[in-house]
């Protein structure tokens, strides 16, 4: 070991992962750590200095990657992230020394920023890899052989049988996207939908879609804050909110909460559809620094406590965690097939982030490492639905 540590901090800190065999190739030499046969290589093209990995283990690592520092082989990457998230309890993090990473402001500005930077990449480059939809969010596989597409439009159906709609209703979507599920709503229940977002491109997209379902007097889509909502006085018969909340930051939980208590009629559904942490600790490092800047993960237990601190009641409570696992394979086998041409345009640098980024949340989501949870609720008491949940 003392040879190890000479030769490489990184080899020494990794040896400490050894649950499950790798090999470790550094300077024409092979270090296997953990016993067994080796599930996968990573190969050191450069070393990764000690404060790095001391600061945050995933993003040294994740940023050795990007550059090209690090790379794998026999094996591939999910394997790696995924063998390394069963070992979470061995994962540095100083919280200290990133403090940058996580004190993103919460105003309204700046979140419209942070927001932006993601979701404003450009509609062509979203639509290279998500399927025809246009949903960013996880999808319901009710099959095994359910296509990216099909296990979307089940997720949209699953959710609008969830709120129970009815012709003449008003469906309010906070975070509505590029306004999939709005549409769906208007077309098969005969509802009044409205929805809200921050990203230019999915507003311009929206208004597109509309005006080509012939939609325009049923749907519609506003750029703006969903807390600016209650000052225009409007009210509905149900909100739904998918893959939104976690980008209101635990600051603005209640006020998130309030905003949903003060546009929901009584008696309506709620259905809040969120990527859940474990705890309510801010631990990714990686995607707080290049993929969700001010993302932040609620716990379950947050989002239902926070529901009874307002007039709201839980009804059901579903984890869709598996599903998420394979949407995000599908979304990275899609990714990769169109590499060469985000290549072009953002670089063998970008390429990679992206890669960590789907295929670290696919592991994350089947490690358990993080969950995702639909929680339907009404606002005061509701005995007006079946007593089912299959209704």
């Amino acid at each position: 070991m003392f040879k190890e540590l000479m030769d490489s901090f990184l080899i020494h800190y990794l040896s400490h992962f050894d649950k499950y065999p790798f090999n470790i190739e550094l300077h024409g030499d092979t270090y296997r750590i953990g016993d067994g046969e080796p599930q996968f290589t990573i190969v050191v093209n450069k070393d990764i200095p000690k404060r790095d990995l001391m600061a945050s283990t995933s993003l040294a690592l994740a940023e050795a990657y990007m550059r090209g520092d690090i790379a794998v082989k026999d094996g591939d990457l999910f394997t790696v992230i995924a063998c390394l998230l069963k070992q979470a309890d061995r994962i540095t993090l100083d919280r200290h020394a990133l403090k940058d990473l996580f004190s993103f402001s919460e105003k309204k500005r700046d979140q419209a920023k942070q927001v932006s930077s993601h979701y404003d990449l450009g509609n062509d480059f979203y639509k290279l890899w998500l399927d025809p939809t246009l949903s960013y969010s996880c999808a319901y596989f009710k099959s095994e052989d359910d296509s990216l597409e099909t296990a979307q439009r089940n997720k949209v159906d699953y959710i609008l049988k969830k709120l129970y709609l009815k012709p003449g209703m008003t469906l309010l979507d906070i975070g509505c996207g590029w306004g999939y599920l709005l549409l769906e709503a208007a077309k098969k229940y005969g509802v009044k939908g409205y929805g809200c977002t921050l990203s230019k491109e999915q507003w311009k997209m929206g208004q597109l879609r509309i005006h080509e379902a012939g939609l325009d007097d049923q749907v519609t889509i506003d750029l703006i804050d969903y807390r600016d909502l209650p000052e225009k006085g409007l009210t509905f018969d149900r909100i739904v909110s998918v893959g939104m909340m976690e980008h209101v930051g635990r600051d603005n939980y209640q006020t998130y909460y309030e905003c949903a208590n003060a546009l929901l009629r009584d008696g309506g559904l709620f259905l809040l559809h969120s990527i859940t942490g474990n705890d309510e600790k801010m631990s990714d490092s990686f995607m707080r620094k290049y993929i969700f800047p001010g993302g932040m993960l609620p716990s379950l237990r947050e989002l239902v406590s926070i529901a009874y601190d307002h007039a709201f009641r839980v009804q059901d409570v579903e984890s869709l965690r598996r599903h998420y696992y394979k949407t995000l394979l599908c979304w990275y086998k899609n990714f990769q097939a169109v590499h060469e041409q985000v290549r072009d345009w953002k670089g063998e640098e970008f390429i990679r982030m992206w890669d960590i980024y789907l295929v670290g949340c696919a592991a994350a989501f089947y490690t358990g490492y993080i969950d995702i949870h639909q929680v339907l609720m009404t606002k005061e008491t509701n005995n007006e639905l079946p007593m089912t949940r299959w209704y």
